[in-house]
């Protein structure tokens, strides 16, 4: 992989150094294709609106794109908030290049042309997969074994909705029905997956690829019923701890924790999380909206920021993309960098049982008390349940807030 990182990087460098006739995107729908393994390929769409701007879809997300930089006869594709990128030489409206996420040496061969389909609807949808889906991903690996929620909807070939686990969602996921095969996939500069299956009307049996770095099979069953367990139950303290503690710096270098006065008296949400991590966009998206229009409350959220960067320049370069993208303004803590992995997580922070997902969110009321911990986030992509994430959140904080 990283003779194929360097080869990559080569392409650029060879790029920037060639005075070549710029060719610019012209308005309109693209097919993209990022390369998984010899015979199968990850699609998505997305719109250019003018040389400087295009939007990537997926079903009901829109991710606007402005950081769009030409070199040459190559197009330099700068996804908002994650590192990943899309470099592409552009001949004819035809895109050919690379996926590249930097900060783990890895690339993915990309293409794209105009065309506004997804996926090819072949033959007619034999089943119609709307509804819920009991899920199980890795099912013969018991130490590696999960449950998840899918939850579709299906109108003709095209159906959208998403996979949901113990620790968040598979994004916004769309695709096609063609006879008794399924195809669905997400592309958002983080993290590109594609899910493949054969269905009945009653089961499913497929592949997850992420990238061209992953693969793992999933079962599913029919099962409107089906509940995950409940998120506020799966991550807790460890018996002898009251509360947390830590200290991490902040942008400036300044060490931060709980202890310092802005926090005190107050009710605070501690955030643990990455700038990497799209459920943890979704939340801090969330939470800086809360937060900015609840100024006049005793309330305050500081995110733990956990980066898999090498370096703290970068890591800190990342949390400042992210601040200004989603417009927050409470404070953002180097946790770690250099990994996310989440067993340095629990040392960082061993008053818990475990960091399960990125991300977690812990609830402190004015006394210091850890009141309730959630593990994951349920974002957009999952509608009612992200409908009922906001209405509990609200109603607990109004509680806490009230003491």
């Amino acid at each position: 992989m990283k003779t194929i990182f360097l080869i990559a990087l080569l392409f650029l460098i060879g790029s920037c150094k060639e005075e070549k006739q710029l060719n610019k995107l012209d308005a309109g729908w693209f097919r993209a294709e990022l390369k998984v393994n010899d015979s199968l390929n990850l699609p998505f769409t997305f719109e250019v609106i003018s040389e400087n701007e295009l939007h990537v879809i997926n079903a009901d997300e829109v991710i606007e794109v402005n950081d769009i930089v030409y070199k040459n006869d190559s197009v330099y594709i700068n996804m908002p908030v994650f590192e990943g990128f899309l470099v592409a030489e552009v001949v004819d409206n035809k895109l050919n290049g690379s996926f590249i996420k930097p900060g783990l040496n890895r690339v993915m061969p990309f293409k794209a042309e105009k065309d506004i389909l997804r996926f090819d609807k072949g033959v007619a949808a034999k089943f119609n997969i709307s509804g819920n889906w009991e899920t199980v991903f890795s099912p013969e690996a018991e130490d590696e074994s999960y449950i998840a929620i899918g939850d579709f909807e299906q109108n003709g070939n095209h159906v959208i909705g998403t996979f949901t686990t113990t620790t968040g969602d598979y994004r916004f996921l769309e695709g096609v029905l063609n006879g008794n095969k399924l195809k669905l996939s997400t592309f958002d500069g983080a993290h590109a997956f594609l899910f493949t299956a054969t269905v009945t009307d009653s089961t499913m049996q497929g592949n997850f690829y992420s990238g061209n770095h992953w693969i793992e099979p999933f079962v599913a069953k029919r099962n409107d019923s089906f509940e995950l367990p409940d998120a506020n139950d799966l991550t807790f303290l460890k018996e002898g701890y009251d509360g947390i503690t830590f200290t991490f710096p902040d942008e400036t270098g300044k060490m931060v924790s709980l202890n310092d006065d802005r926090f005190k008296n107050k009710v605070v949400l501690v955030q643990i999380m990455g700038t990497w991590c799209p459920n943890c966009l979704d939340e801090s998206k969330f939470y800086a909206d809360y937060y900015k229009n609840n100024t006049d409350k005793d309330l305050e959220i500081i995110a733990l920021a956990f980066e898999y960067v090498a370096t703290k320049a970068a890591a800190f370069k990342n949390i400042q993309r992210l601040k200004e993208n989603t417009g927050i303004s409470y404070p953002v803590l180097l946790a770690q960098f250099g990994s996310a992995s989440k067993i340095k997580a629990n040392e960082k922070l061993p008053m818990l049982n475990h960091v399960l997902s990125y991300p977690t969110t812990i609830f402190i009321d004015k006394k210091g008390s850890v009141r309730k911990i959630h593990t994951g986030f349920n974002g957009p992509a999952t509608g009612e349940k992200f409908t009922e994430f906001k209405s509990e959140f609200k109603s607990f904080l109004d509680e806490l807030l009230r003491e």
